[in-house]
């Protein structure tokens, strides 16, 4: 929710922008709306909500509604503003692009940590689609209206991203991550000794109901989204395992949630509790390799290493790989040294 939230009263017969929408869980128990958005909504404050509700912009069910309505499963929540959202206004910036591999129909791109991939609530510059928006004039918009994007990947994993140069291609590439054809391949360190050398999760992935921030896995019911992943161990180090993630779908979180629900949260992912110590001893010395850990990698252990799609002109399948970024390196470097020599008691 941007900072003018509170500023912009509706105004008698001026056409009002939708700024947010939530759509309420078929679990979700009864909430107020001004504590479920501010579960959801970055920087809002519950005086910002509350003064939005009083000036008719917060609606529910195409209805505004006070700040004190609750919430019930199936509702749509909306906030509605007097001026479009900034996240439509793509502004063209000079951002340097990673870029694998590029033609007249697309681009490969590997990126990096920390770089959001589209405008959005807190973020509305700095993003890839800015950088995009500056590189190449007319890239075909996907079904959210964003230029170029076919998939995403979250703000703090790095790797390989393809973008749509024409309409041809963003259509004929969206219908092979929808129907499961492009292939994945993500690189993960996870807490914990990972007892099968392989296997698959498969769980619906929807919002947690406690903790709106968070994906969450409902195995059972019709909540969520079907969701599939495939894991193969590649290296153990005794308190963490690095291994390796295949995508058969592609949802929010995907892999965060599902190795954490199978008790293997991604090292140092701070939204699922990775930045915590979760295995491992209580001598002060190990506490200190973790920090220096999480030091050297500030972000969660994360990257799409490998993408396979085929080409939308062409029909030829095309396969791209790319090297660790540094920082995942030297981590998974500096605990194959522990797991190597380990801290004994007496250095404690």
């Amino acid at each position: 929710m941007d900072n003018n939230i509170d500023n912009t009263p509706e105004l008698e017969d001026e056409e009002l922008f939708e700024h947010h929408r939530h759509v309420a869980d078929k679990g979700q128990s009864l909430l107020r709306v001004d504590k479920f958005l501010m579960q959801l909504v970055a920087n809002a404050t519950r005086n910002k909500i509350q003064k939005a509700a009083d000036d008719g912009n917060i609606w529910v069910n195409d209805v505004p509604v006070k700040s004190s309505y609750r919430v019930k499963p199936f509702d749509v929540v909306r906030v509605m503003l007097a001026h479009p959202p900034f996240e439509n206004l793509i502004l063209p910036e000079n951002i340097p692009l990673d870029i694998v591999y590029e033609d007249d129909s697309l681009l490969v791109i590997n990126k990096p940590p920390g770089l959001v991939v589209h405008p959005g609530h807190g973020n509305y510059t700095g993003t890839l689609v800015n950088a995009l928006a500056f590189h190449f004039e007319n890239l075909p918009k996907n079904s959210s209206d964003r230029p170029g994007l076919v998939h995403r990947i979250d703000k703090n994993t790095s790797g390989l991203m393809v973008v749509a140069k024409t309409e041809q291609a963003m259509t004929h590439l969206a219908k092979q991550f929808e129907d499961k054809t492009s292939e994945r391949e993500y690189i993960a360190l996870v807490w914990g000794n990972v007892k099968e050398d392989e296997g698959t999760v498969e769980g619906n992935i929807a919002r947690h109901v406690k903790d709106r921030m968070q994906m969450a896995v409902f195995p059972e019911g019709d909540i969520g989204k079907h969701a599939v992943t495939h894991y193969k161990v590649l290296e153990r180090f005794g308190y963490v395992t690095l291994v390796s993630c295949k995508l058969e779908t592609g949802r929010t979180h995907q892999i965060r949630v599902h190795m954490k629900y199978i008790g293997h949260t991604l090292f140092n992912d701070e939204r699922y509790g990775g930045d915590l110590i979760l295995k491992g001893t209580t001598f002060t010395k190990y506490k200190q390799f973790i920090d220096n850990c999480f030091k050297t990698l500030p972000r969660q252990a994360l990257h799409a290493k490998t993408l396979g799609f085929t080409h939308p002109v062409t029909k030829e399948f095309m396969s791209f790989d790319t090297e660790l970024p540094q920082d995942m390196q030297d981590c998974i470097e500096k605990w194959r040294n522990y797991a190597k020599t380990g801290l004994t008691e007496s250095e404690e």
